[in-house]
Order: structure tokens, then C-alpha cells, then sequence
């Protein structure tokens, strides 16, 4: 059974990438149409066409700086989104907007991490899919000790915070929980 604090929160955030993962192949779908002037399946027309037209290289050219862009989106709103709500009381807005001042506050490091998943990935996916039984759990554990670099710990409750905490919470007006402060070149 799920009895995570912030399941809702991490739920949504999944649904998030989900999105964005669907309008990356709706775009490489389009840009496919747009240069090959044919409506064939991606998969079915791509190797032919890189190898004898031009539009090939096109496609090729297009579709990795798209590509990136997508990736660099994707990386910059869950690189520590997914541990913070694990760790704290918050919403996805909060982790979204944490995760890109991280990335923005120290991009050669978190260029340098979107660059060593994508590679570990990428062998656990050559070595048949049974490598990435070694890789995701590996990678979720290095995300979680560059998550606890990067961003600050929280600070301890102390017997007062804790009961303002449970006052607040019985009540109507509840505050929203503090901004993490992001630590810059780690």
C-alpha cells in the first residue's frame, strides 16, 4: 500500500512528464510529415529517407535539436523534483520551481548529470532492457545525493514549530511550507 505523504504530488508530476512526452512525439511526428511530404508512420519511412534525400538530414538535424530542447525541459523540472517531494511537505509547483533554480544556479553540473543518466540509460536499453535493473535503481540513489547537494535541509522542527504546525493545521489558515534554498556550484 502507498502511504506517501506526497503520492498526489508525485502522481501529478509523472502525468507532467507524461505531457511532455506526448508533445515531443506529436512534434517529431509533424516535423517527420513536414520534411518528407508523405503521410508514412515515422518508423516505417525514416531509415530510407536519411539514407537517399537530403530532407534526411534535415529530419536528423531538426529532430535532435528538438529532441534536446525537450530533454533539457524535462531535466530542468524533475532533476530534484521527485526527491524534494519525498523528503518535504510541498506541492509540484514548489519542486518544479526549485528544480529550475537548481539547474540554472549550477547548469555545467546538472548539463554534466542529464548527460551521465541519458548514457546509463542508454546502456541498460543496449544490454537488452535487463541492464536498466541495475541502472534506474542506481541512478535513483544518485539522484537522491545530488538532491541532498544541491538543495539545503530543511530546518530542524523544534517542539515550538511543531505545535504552531499542528495549530495551523487544525484550523483554516495554513501557510504554505518554506522555499528550499538551492546551494550554487557544487
Amino acid at each position: 500500500m502507498l502511504r506517501s505523504h506526497s503520492i498526489f504530488s508525485i502522481l501529478s508530476l509523472g502525468l507532467l512528464l507524461l505531457v511532455i512526452f506526448a508533445c515531443w512525439e506529436f512534434t517529431a511526428q509533424s516535423l517527420y510529415v513536414a520534411l518528407s511530404d508523405c503521410n508514412q508512420s515515422l518508423s516505417h519511412g525514416l531509415s530510407r529517407m536519411s539514407s537517399i534525400r537530403p530532407q534526411g538530414w534535415k529530419l536528423i538535424a531538426y529532430s535532435t535539436a528538438i529532441g534536446f530542447v525537450f530533454a533539457v525541459v524535462a531535466l530542468s523540472i524533475s532533476v530534484v523534483s521527485f526527491p524534494l517531494l519525498l523528503d518535504r511537505d510541498g506541492g509540484v509547483p514548489m519542486a518544479v520551481q526549485t528544480s529550475v533554480r537548481a539547474v540554472l544556479a549550477n547548469p555545467f553540473t546538472m548539463a554534466l548529470w542529464g548527460l551521465i543518466v541519458a548514457s546509463i540509460l542508454s546502456i541498460g536499453f543496449l544490454l537488452l532492457f535487463v541492464g536498466l535493473a541495475v541502472a534506474v535503481p542506481v541512478l535513483a540513489h544518485s539522484s537522491w545525493h545530488l538532491y541532498r547537494k544541491v538543495v539545503e535541509p530543511a530546518a530542524p522542527l523544534t517542539r515550538q514549530a511543531v505545535s504552531e504546525k499542528s495549530t495551523l493545521t487544525q484550523g483554516s489558515n495554513r501557510s504554505a511550507p518554506p522555499r528550499p534554498s538551492i546551494r550554487s556550484e557544487i
